[in-house]
């Protein structure tokens, strides 16, 4: 409860948040703390207020174990949830998930300190062992357009000579699942702090296993960006009781930019034939999760060759046809098949920005920078500010409809 005021009133040591606390006895006794009367004349009476050393509450946040925390969250999502059970009552049903950089309190993140190899990841900091290095942004550029003043209109630059110029930051990750209600703001789900180097789809199982445990179901609708274009995540949101998707955009990768499926869920090849599975093998190193893979070849050559040729003569038709390595599961194909162009795609999609919102908040709040040196006090701290975040959701609601 400490905790939560020292953020409530921006209060960056706490050094300072025990002098907030002798300063005002009163909220200390609500807190727990002990007080005791130092005055000896009754009409001018002064209270002292019991706080153990600053050092205390230090080795508190850094030793709390989070799911102490994490039963905060549980309980402001309830009250939220129970506060606009007539307002929305399909409160959590469309849920958006980001992540937002933290950065760790090194030297290395400061561009003014010498640092040599600064970017090594084995040259780990010392003033936090649990970081890491990760990459913010990527960046294609031309070395022609570092000088130039403006872009150029006329010859433009081949695609051999741009070279990729990456953001590298030390630090953490702090990944979150909110939902909007149209007209009453955004609202967290779940959150996980991890360390930077971590890829942004490795948060998606843990903080929707969250989110389904504390709304008691399954969302419909998900809204993401093209970091988790990924068949799992398709997968999740697909159900036959409903016509929920996962609004994601396409992530051209793979070489492959579209593809085309037959009733059957057979992929088909460039002459519109559907190439049937020559076998299924399990891979434990394309994804994040294992999963069953097929591989799909051209069905004039398999399971036997019919003399015929290929109809668009293909240029693989003379080393075995074309070929289709996929996950077996349906998320493979819902990712291709997938309209986003309708107007209900667009209407998800566009609830995205409501991470983008929280994250501002949270911002506010200093998670970008904490002056923290430890993963565990860095994710607890992460904790309280999206609790804090709810209840101050929580108080707007009740101060709009008059309670």
């Amino acid at each position: 409860a400490a905790q939560l005021v020292k953020l409530e009133e921006g209060i960056r040591s706490t050094k300072g948040l025990c002098r907030y606390l002798r300063e005002h006895p009163e909220l200390s006794w609500l807190l727990g703390f002990e007080i005791r009367q130092s005055g000896f004349i009754p009409w001018r009476a002064e209270f002292q207020t019991c706080l153990p050393l600053n050092r205390h509450f230090n080795r508190t946040l850094r030793e709390m174990p989070n799911t102490a925390l994490q039963t905060l969250l549980d309980s402001s999502v309830h009250l939220l949830q129970a506060e606009l059970a007539e307002i929305a009552p399909d409160f959590g049903n469309v849920v958006s998930l980001d992540t937002k950089l933290i950065l760790a309190w090194v030297k290395e993140n400061n561009p003014k300190a010498y640092v040599k190899e600064r970017y090594n990841p084995d040259k780990q900091p010392k003033g936090d062992l649990d970081c890491r290095l990760g990459v913010k942004r990527r960046v294609n550029i031309s070395p022609d357009l570092l000088t130039a003043k403006s872009t150029p209109k006329e010859n433009p630059v081949a695609g051999s000579t741009v070279f990729s110029k990456n953001e590298y930051y030390w630090g953490y990750a702090s990944g979150v699942v909110v939902t909007k209600v149209p007209g009453w703001g955004e609202f967290t789900l779940a959150e996980m702090t991890q360390p930077f180097n971590r890829a942004d789809i490795s948060y998606f199982f843990p903080l929707m296993a969250d989110v389904k445990r504390r709304l008691g179901f399954r969302p419909q609708f998900g809204t993401f960006d093209c970091a988790f274009d990924a068949f799992y995540v398709y997968e999740y949101f697909h159900s036959d009781q409903h016509d929920g998707f996962a609004a994601v955009p396409l992530a051209k990768k793979g070489g492959c930019k579209e593809r085309f499926f037959d009733p059957d869920g057979l992929p088909l090849c460039k002459a519109g034939l559907a190439m049937p599975c020559k076998f299924t093998f399990t891979d434990r190193t394309r994804a994040i999760i294992k999963h069953e893979r097929g591989k799909y070849v051209c069905p004039l050559l398999f399971p036997e060759a019919n003399g015929k040729s290929c109809p668009v003569a293909h240029k693989r038709w003379k080393k075995g046809g074309c070929t289709a390595d996929m996950p077996t599961s349906i998320g493979s194909r819902i990712r291709y098949q997938l309209d986003r162009d309708c107007q209900t795609y667009k209407d998800i999609y566009n609830q995205r920005t409501a991470t983008e919102r929280i994250n501002s908040q949270a911002k506010a709040l200093g998670i970008e920078r904490p002056l923290l040196r430890n993963q565990q006090a860095i994710a607890n701290q992460n904790t309280l500010i999206y609790v804090l975040n709810n209840l101050r959701a929580l108080r707007r609601i009740r101060q709009r409809k008059g309670k």
